[in-house]
This record gives structure tokens, C-alpha cells and sequence, in this order.
């Protein structure tokens, strides 16, 4: 398979990134490879509200693989087939996920860009495809999903400690909030002195949580 774009987020390092797409509304855009950057391939691609995406983790190639995976929605520590789960460590190290459309650009100086919402998707990232998002066809409300029946329990609230960069602005700033709603800690990690770092974007974010909430202790620019 040939690389056709990359996709680009705020998303500097794994740790922090939502388990799943759409769970956190982060910006992010793509840029194609220049033998794939022809506007005539996106032609009409405007018409739809989501899309989705096929991409390569590739920061976890191995050479072997193991049938059981550890998911982190179990607690780390009960092993499930790989094929059950969407862990990153599978044979052919390929990731799927639908993200809303926002803009389809052609004219800019990059060419074209595609405009995001909701990747679950480290900076950098590699892109196999991309095809449209069919909600006649892709929704299944019905469906049953085993192990991973509904969405993670979130944290209730997050509460600033410190004062804030003048670099970060609100939309940085409820973003970081909604990611660290999403409790991005492992989830065999309890322990509530412990603190955390995450980076998103230009920042460092560090933090811990005690009695489900989280206590954003420092907020530190990244030079």
C-alpha cells in the first residue's frame, strides 16, 4: 500500500490521545502526498459531514504479534483476541476512524487539505485511504458490542489549579478539558497522588486525579 496523506493534530505524544474517535471534538487537518494531491480526487467529497479514515500505528510496528492483546478498557490486565479489540499491535498495524469533515480546501498552497474533527490520531500519521461516512449503511444503533458496550465513564469535573498560558487560547483550553474528561490514565492506574503529564499541541499539561475529578496542577509551554 502506498501512503496518500498524512493527518495532523495536536497530538504530540500516545499518551493522551481518546481511546476511540469523535469522543473529543480536537482539530486537525490533512495533507496528501503529492502524487495523490489532485483535487479531482476529492471531487464531491464536500457533500458529506464525515469521513473515514484508514491509517497505519505507525509508531507500533512489530516484527511478531501475539494473538491476545491486553485492552486497557478491561484493566489492563485481562488478555482478549486481538480481532476483538482495536489495539494497536495487530498484524498489519492498521487504524480506523471516522472524524467530521469540516472543509475541503483545493486552492491553498499545500493543495489539498481536509479539515477534521474528532481524530483519535498521534501528529504525523500516515493515511492508506479515505472514503465517505454512510449513515444508511456504516450506523448500526442495534448493534451489540461486547466488552465495549458504551462509551467510557468520564471524569465529572476538571479543575484549573493554576493559571493558564497567555499562549493558550479557550478553544486550546476546552479541548484539553474534554480530553481530560475522558480520564486518559491507565486504567489499572488508581493511584491519586500520582501525577501526570500530557502533552497536546505547544503545551504540558500535568495532573492527578482524586475522587473523580481531575486537578490540572501546572500548564507549561513547550519550547
Amino acid at each position: 500500500m502506498e501512503i496518500i496523506a498524512y493527518i495532523h493534530t495536536d497530538f504530540k505524544e500516545k499518551f493522551g490521545i481518546p481511546r476511540q474517535s469523535g469522543l473529543v471534538e480536537n482539530k486537525g487537518y490533512i495533507t496528501f502526498t503529492l502524487k495523490y494531491n489532485n483535487a479531482d480526487a476529492v471531487r464531491g467529497l464536500e457533500q458529506f459531514s464525515h469521513i473515514w479514515l484508514i491509517w497505519d500505528f505507525s509508531k507500533a510496528h512489530k516484527k511478531d504479534w501475539s494473538p491476545t492483546v491486553r485492552p486497557p478498557r478491561l484493566g489492563g490486565n485481562k488478555r482478549i483476541g486481538v480481532f476483538a479489540t482495536r489495539s494497536p499491535f495487530r498484524p498489519n498495524s492498521l487504524g480506523l476512524s471516522c472524524v467530521r469533515l469540516v472543509k475541503v480546501e483545493t486552492e491553498g498552497p499545500q493543495g489539498i487539505v481536509l479539515y477534521v474533527e474528532g481524530a483519535d490520531i498521534l501528529d504525523g500519521t500516515p493515511i492508506f485511504d479515505i472514503k465517505p461516512y454512510l449513515a444508511y449503511a456504516d450506523s448500526k444503533p442495534d448493534a451489540l458490542c461486547g466488552f465495549a458496550s458504551h462509551a467510557p465513564d468520564e471524569i465529572k469535573e476538571v479543575v484549573f489549579q493554576c493559571e493558564l498560558p497567555l499562549q493558550m487560547d479557550w478553544d486550546t483550553e476546552k479541548t484539553v478539558t474534554e480530553i481530560l474528561m475522558q480520564d486518559p490514565r491507565p486504567s489499572y492506574q488508581d493511584d491519586e497522588e500520582k501525577v501526570y503529564g500530557m502533552r497536546y499541541g505547544d503545551f504540558e499539561i500535568k495532573f492527578r486525579v482524586q475522587q473523580q475529578k481531575i486537578y490540572v496542577a501546572r500548564v507549561d509551554v513547550v519550547r
